[in-house]
């Protein structure tokens, strides 16, 4: 096969046969969203890149390494790595902040980074996900969290474990970092060259590196959780107690920092073991510093992504249920010429009332069509000759029962008046008198 012929690697088709798993997971998100009182945004695809270099940080493997760049007309683009940097620069330049706090919206769009596809990991992948802005709160900690629980339960997602930890405020961090420094520097010379320069710059990102050398010489490193200030610690205390009086169990993981610069304080993420290594399905934390960092006031935020993909894979190996396929409802099926015209506007009457309809385009025999029928998991087949115009009636068959008999089809006009509001089995499990 020619190579144009080919997708690039990391990216996915989503053929007919799948989308169903995808309407699950985008119904079910959106569904729950809302009902937490999140409204839908959507933004650009691509930003200018000095967004994600602000926001995302310099020192992170996504703006080092991963992300799809190109210059246009001497200013730089990048396709968005995340969702959370596009969606609070929409905040900001549309007024969203100025108005009434706090504000919760919620996305689903397509994410792209450059590295090496693996289960569950795409180079373009795409996420849902909340953010909310105005809260301080634990409590909004707690919610936030709750929101991605509920998305993991509704959707039938066993054997989850959710990781907390945090990561402090720049008061805090500020020790840890130089506690950090003062573990590192003696191994120095055994770190990746990545690695070595985040010593200097961000020593936070090397407990983050994939490196599995770079991970052994950190499994002792310092532990955030004792760096701490005392109103870090407090309002670390209450989200796990809010957590507890909802019933949601999670353990303390001090080695989550999250990959991206934003994040302060609370940080979690939602694991499974169902899809191997790459077993986060939901990840997040509040990034109380990144509004101001932005240009804008100083706006505390939280939120998560969640990546579709992850989902619907753990959901396969789990064995979770999927909504059904929509199927055809009614294939009606012309056995000549004249009757052709006859099936299209029978057809076009049905969808008016709501009822998925399809008709033979390719001339086939009666046969191939019963074939196609079939093949299409049509609920009713309709037959539709020169002796049933004649006649004004038509033959309906049931082809779940194999049941048939006859119904009135003197015009397509008195066929939707008669049968107007109600149900499909209605319509055409009842002989005609």
């Amino acid at each position: 096969m020619a190579n144009y012929l080919k997708r690039p690697q990391g990216t996915e088709d989503v053929t007919p046969e799948r989308i169903n798993k995808w309407k699950t997971v985008e119904k079910v998100t959106r569904d729950i969203a809302e009902s937490f009182g999140f409204s839908e945004i959507r933004i650009p695809t691509f930003e200018v890149t000095e967004l994600f270099q602000r926001s995302v940080g310099e020192t992170t493997d996504v703006v080092q390494k991963e992300m799809y760049s190109v210059i246009a007309k001497e200013t730089q683009f990048t396709l968005r790595p995340e969702g959370t940097a596009g969606t609070i620069r929409a905040m900001l330049q549309n007024g969203m902040l100025a108005e009434a706090l706090p504000q919760k919206v919620f996305y689903q769009l397509s994410c792209f980074r450059h590295e090496r596809p693996q289960a569950g990991r795409l180079r373009e992948f795409h996420q849902f996900g909340v953010e909310m802005a105005g809260p301080a709160s634990p409590y909004a900690d707690a919610e936030v969290i709750l929101l991605g629980k509920t998305v993991l339960d509704r959707l039938g997602i066993k054997d989850i474990v959710l990781n907390l930890n945090s990561i402090g405020c720049p008061k805090c961090r500020a020790k840890y970092q130089e506690a950090l420094k003062a573990y590192f520097e003696p191994h120095k010379a055994e770190l990746c060259e990545t690695c070595q320069e985040r010593l200097v710059r961000n020593p936070m990102r090397l407990l983050d590196c994939k490196s599995p050398e770079d991970q052994a010489i950190a499994k002792d490193a310092p532990v955030i959780l004792d760096y701490l200030c005392e109103e870090c610690k407090e309002h670390f205390e209450l989200v796990k107690s809010a957590l507890t009086s909802m019933g949601v169990e999670y353990v303390i993981n001090p080695k989550i920092v999250r990959g991206l610069d934003y994040y302060t304080k609370t940080v979690f993420e939602f694991i499974t073991t169902s899809i191997g290594a790459q077993g986060t399905v939901c990840a997040g934390g509040r990034y109380d510093g990144l509004i101001e960092q932005l240009g804008g006031q100083p706006i505390p935020a939280l939120g998560f992504g969640m990546g579709l993909e992850r989902l619907i894979l753990t959901m396969e190996q789990q064995g979770c249920e999927f909504f059904a396929q929509n199927k055809c409802d009614v294939y009606l099926a012309p056995m000549d010429a004249d009757a052709k015209p006859v099936a299209l506007q029978y057809a076009n009457a049905l969808r008016d009332m709501g009822v998925r309809a399809e008709f033979d385009l390719l001339d086939r025999s009666f046969k191939s069509q019963m074939k196609y029928a079939n093949k299409l998991g049509a609920k009713y087949l309709v037959v539709l000759g020169s002796n049933e115009l004649e006649q004004g009636r038509g033959q309906i068959k049931n082809m779940e029962t194999g049941k048939q008999h006859e119904i009135r089809l003197d015009s397509a006009a008195n066929f939707a008046e008669d049968y107007s509001g109600i149900s499909l089995a209605e319509m055409f499990d009842t002989e005609a008198s």
